[in-house]
């Protein structure tokens, strides 16, 4: 699945719009991060397991707009975009959405 964050494709035609596309995907924290991140707040540094929590958040996010473009009959997702939001304390809601199209046919 061809995901770009621009309107169109360079060099590919859009030969038809399908509709909305997206994925979504909740975290929460974990206890032990909890404890090394107040520790890193005295410090000062990257909180490695908040990083990795997210990281794995947004392409579980993707993953699923991309399914959900696969079902749609999509060849490629235009203008993708992600927002995050705090849902509840502790938790995080990733979502990726974007444009479902068709492309036409290369050689």
């Amino acid at each position: 699945m061809l995901i770009v964050t621009t309107p169109d494709i360079a060099g590919r035609r859009i030969t038809e719009t399908l509709g909305l596309v997206r994925g979504s995907t909740v975290r929460a924290k974990h206890l032990g991060t909890d404890i090394v991140a107040s520790l890193k707040n005295l410090v000062g540094g990257e909180v490695r397991g908040y990083s990795s929590l997210m990281a794995g958040a947004r392409e579980q996010a993707i993953d699923r707009m991309a399914e959900d473009a696969r079902r749609m009959g999509a060849d490629a997702i235009v203008a993708m975009r992600m927002e995050t939001s705090a849902i509840a304390s502790g938790a995080s809601e990733i979502v990726a959405y974007g444009t479902g199209v068709r492309l036409d046919a290369t050689d």
